[in-house]
């Protein structure tokens, strides 16, 4: 391309580069692309706010799986100052906080999601899992110590309820996002109805299920690279913590250590607790050389199983490391 070519793009054409590379797994140049973007639009000092919140929730999405939690948190809040209540900042908001245990917090964000459209499954399967952990933390009168949950206004739930066939070049709200914008796997449809995405939803949870067996047959038959694909596959359909730790597995296999610990790290966001996405996740680690995080992982898989022989060994080997 000419010289100067790329810094003469316009926000639009920053935006689709990055969904193009957040589409390909490549988070961190994804989130420079939204950045560059971002300053673009700041300095033509054009108040598109619209703009400005997908791809401040685009690049929160990039923050999301690289595990940069906090920073994730500050561009969602950002994006629901310039547009309030959007879906995507809300549900990446939700994940963010869940993972760094605030979980208070995430609770009232994914309640907030299923008030602009109680149809988002991702919220409900939120809520649920934050009334089983606030339980725990807090007791039966959990409910008590939680922030005030925002009312949201009749003008904000209709807003996302339009039918997406609207004008062309209507401006799209952020989370009608185009095909490869992050999130796009955000079980959420501008114009469903309940039944049919309980339907939809059916069929492509046993859809996901079918190809899961399959990356699994895979597997027995030594064939990991195809099995990612099944995987990869399956996970578009239905995010399934054991569907994470077995393409973590694979990715072990193949050496692509960075790929197995970010599924482990889903795999974990969906069941903090889970035993296999721990111990892959530790030995992922290892061979990333994090020897403290991997050590970490070891010792919260051994506070659920304390007599792990194969966790056990691993933190032999990583104290002699």
């Amino acid at each position: 391309s000419r010289p100067g070519a790329a810094m003469a793009a316009s926000p639009g054409a920053l935006r689709r580069a990055g969904n193009e590379e957040f589409r390909r797994g490549q988070y961190g140049p994804a989130a420079a692309l939204y950045t560059r973007a971002l300053a673009l639009l700041e300095a033509s000092g054009e108040a598109a706010a619209e703009e400005r919140s997908v791809l401040l929730a685009n690049r929160a999405a990039c923050h999301l799986k690289d595990g940069a939690c906090r920073l994730c948190v500050a561009d969602c809040s950002g994006a629901l100052e310039l547009v309030p209540f959007g879906i995507k900042p809300l549900l990446r908001r939700a994940a963010a906080y869940e993972a760094l245990e605030s979980y208070r917090l995430a609770y009232v964000d994914y309640k907030t999601v299923l008030q602009v459209d109680c149809t988002v499954q991702a919220a409900h399967d939120g809520v649920n899992r934050m009334t089983k952990a606030l339980l725990e933390k807090d007791g039966v009168n959990w409910r008590q110590k939680l922030p005030p949950i925002p009312t949201v206004p009749v003008s904000a739930q209709t807003r996302w309820s339009v039918p997406s066939a609207a004008a062309p070049g209507a401006n799209t709200p952020p989370a009608t996002a185009p095909r490869g914008e992050p999130g796009e796997n955000v079980p959420w449809g501008p114009a469903w109805s309940p039944v049919a995405q309980t339907n939809q939803t059916a069929a492509g949870t046993e859809r996901a299920r079918t190809l899961k067996e399959e990356g699994n047959e895979l597997v027995k038959k030594g064939n990991h690279k195809k099995a990612v694909e099944k995987y990869s596959q399956s996970l578009q359909l239905s995010q399934e913590c054991a569907t994470y730790t077995n393409r973590a597995l694979c990715y072990l296999t193949l050496k692509q250590y960075k790929e197995a610990a970010q599924d482990c790290t889903e795999a974990l966001r969906l069941d903090p607790k889970n035993v296999k996405a721990l111990y892959r996740r530790a030995q992922a680690l290892k061979e990333l050389k994090d020897y403290k995080s991997s050590i970490a992982d070891i010792k919260s898989l051994l506070k659920t199983e304390p007599k792990n022989t194969a966790a056990l060994r691993l933190l032999q080997e990583l104290n002699r490391a």
